[in-house]
């Protein structure tokens, strides 16, 4: 049975704390607020937990989920060759709404599914998600939503899509109260030649472009057009 825990409470708080680490710790799957979207979170080395996120969003491993730390430093214990551009954009918008495609170190021990030796990793920008990382390490974190489903803004919304397959909710009030809220983060591939938007989220390109001139938009650019 699924357990839920409004975190602006200072009881409920702990106590959901407490749980969400209890059901992680067991391979199940918890649902967290972000500074983005409502997540479903798994224990990143727990395959098991992983395998349970996909099939609880209706998702195949061709479509593994991003990892959430609680820091930047985290990033060079999960990853490798990661270029100064993507390092530059860590600082300039971590923690925040941004996801950075990297390659993954291969010494880790997990399966977050069909992931060609890649990784992606975001600092966010919430304290209920930052609390808890810094509890459980690194947690594989993907959109609180059935696929196909608009993400969830809130916990009843998760928990209408979700339901019995995540053990526990915390519940952080609505995500929809400031312009970058309903938005998820932007995704950028820093695993090729050139730096590359590969979904538009809450930092938008212009943002982006501040930091790091030569990031492209593939809706926009060609290869090279911007190097």
């Amino acid at each position: 049975m699924s357990t839920r825990f409004l975190v602006s409470n200072e009881q409920e708080h702990a106590a959901g704390i407490t749980a969400a680490k209890a059901a992680l710790a067991d391979k199940r799957c918890i649902v967290l607020p972000t500074d983005t979207v409502y997540g479903i979170g798994a224990d990143a080395f727990s395959a098991q937990g992983v395998a349970m996120l996909l099939a609880a969003k209706g998702r195949g491993r061709t479509m593994p989920p991003p990892v959430l730390i609680a820091q930047t430093a985290t990033m060079d214990g999960l990853a490798r060759d990661i270029p100064d551009a993507a390092r530059k954009l860590a600082e300039a918008f971590w923690p925040g709404g941004l996801t950075l495609i990297l390659q993954a170190q291969p010494s880790l021990t997990w399966d977050l599914g069909e992931t060609r030796g890649t990784v992606g990793l975001r600092v966010p920008n919430d304290e209920t998600a930052l609390e808890l990382l810094r509890e459980t390490g690194p947690l594989a974190v993907s959109s609180a939503n059935r696929t196909g489903q608009p993400a969830a803004l809130d916990a009843d919304s998760a928990m209408e899509q979700l339901g019995e397959s995540v053990d526990v909710y915390l519940d952080g009030g609505s995500r929809g109260e400031n312009s970058t809220d309903a938005l998820p983060s932007t995704i950028i591939d820093c695993t090729g030649e050139h730096l590359k938007v590969v979904r538009s989220g809450a930092i938008s390109i212009e943002e982006l472009r501040v930091v790091v001139p030569e990031v492209l938009d593939l809706g926009q650019d060609a290869p090279g057009q911007r190097a």
